[in-house]
């Protein structure tokens, strides 16, 4: 009889836990869908699941891997300390402790938490991104003349849209100047500011390692904001469903597209992926403009697994059940492995 792989599932808890947590009742709250919709497709695999939440603690990491030997690490850690920037810490761990792991490469991480090197790679294989400069603490803000307002402001190195808003959008200076010393001071952050690209936006999901495969396009539909307002993924655009609802936004799979342009979404998302070495599975914020120049504005390592997120309902309607998505993202860490 085939002995089963044995996996561990590792994630991020709100509180310290025991290493001998089923989670149960936290899997029906709506804030750890992820976390249970990945258990479910694991265990509809058929393989030999172990759970450990972390919560600033290491060291239970360390027990588990001694005690339970786990074939692989299903890996949902995020944060460490409520810092998203230590997220490539893990993998490092995993690493030099000779563990296989799913998802991106601690190097991959560190690339795409930081945007403003992300955006130095991807210029540098001539794949357009809106042009940027960074602004880190303690050094003088003023606007250079070689950035074309209206700018985005964004903390340097954080993920799923927190510290944009509305007020990101600057049109001048002094607005430029306060938004900078707010992600300084009230997020404790360096911040880029990059032109605002005036488009439709993308999200384009990856999935493999040496032969890749690019999902179906999803759209952020941006509903009833007045076509004279800057159309951003805010925080609140992508995650309060109150907000989502009063505006009317939606994330749909993508509408129609000149002759042409989705083949080459598709290239330009599969150099990105290869020039950032990214691996397993990854998504591309992506705008397109209405001359048809396509632009990435974000690269993100180990994107949400969701079910219902943006990747689960690319594979899905390329014909990849979810549980099936759930199996190939780890056989790619077994495959990386030797």
């Amino acid at each position: 009889m085939k002995k089963k792989l044995k996996v561990l599932l590792v994630f991020d808890a709100p509180y310290a836990v025991g290493r001998d947590k089923d989670f149960k009742q936290e899997f029906k709250d709506p804030d750890w869908v992820t976390e249970s919709d990945v258990y479910k497709a694991l265990e509809g695999n058929g393989y030999q699941l172990g759970l450990l939440g972390l919560y600033n603690n290491i060291g239970v990491l360390f027990e588990e891997l001694k005690r339970n030997k786990p074939d692989v690490v299903f890996n949902l850690a995020e944060v460490f300390r409520q810092k998203t920037y230590l997220e490539k810490n893990m993998a490092w761990l995993l690493e030099m402790l000779g563990v296989p792991y799913t998802g991106a490469s601690p190097t991959t991480m560190l690339v795409c938490n930081n945007k403003a090197l992300s955006k130095k790679i991807l210029s540098f294989h001539r794949i357009k991104i809106p042009n940027f400069h960074t602004f880190y603490r303690d050094y003088k803000i003023k606007l250079l003349r070689r950035l074309r307002l209206p700018l985005i402001v964004k903390p340097l190195c954080e993920e799923a849209s927190r510290g944009i808003s509305r007020a990101s959008v600057v049109d001048d200076e002094a607005a430029l100047v306060e938004r900078v010393k707010f992600i300084h001071q009230r997020m404790n952050m360096d911040a880029i500011a990059e032109e605002y690209i005036e488009g439709r936006e993308f999200y384009v999901s990856i999935i493999g390692r040496k032969k890749i495969k690019v999902l179906p396009l999803r759209e952020m539909n941006f509903g009833r904001i007045p076509e004279q307002e800057s159309r951003l993924a805010t925080y609140r655009a992508k995650w309060d469903k109150a907000y989502r609802k009063k505006w009317g936004i939606e994330n749909v799979f993508a509408g129609r597209l000149a002759e042409g342009i989705n083949e080459r979404i598709e290239d330009i998302c599969k150099r990105a992926f290869r020039a950032l070495n990214m691996q397993s599975y990854a998504r591309f914020d992506v705008r397109v403009t209405s001359n048809a120049g396509i632009y990435i504005l974000e690269a993100n390592a180990n994107p949400c697994l969701a079910r219902d997120d943006e990747l689960g309902q690319s594979a899905q309607k390329a014909g990849i059940s979810y549980d099936k998505l759930i199996q190939k993202i780890l056989l790619l860490a077994l495959q990386r492995k030797h």
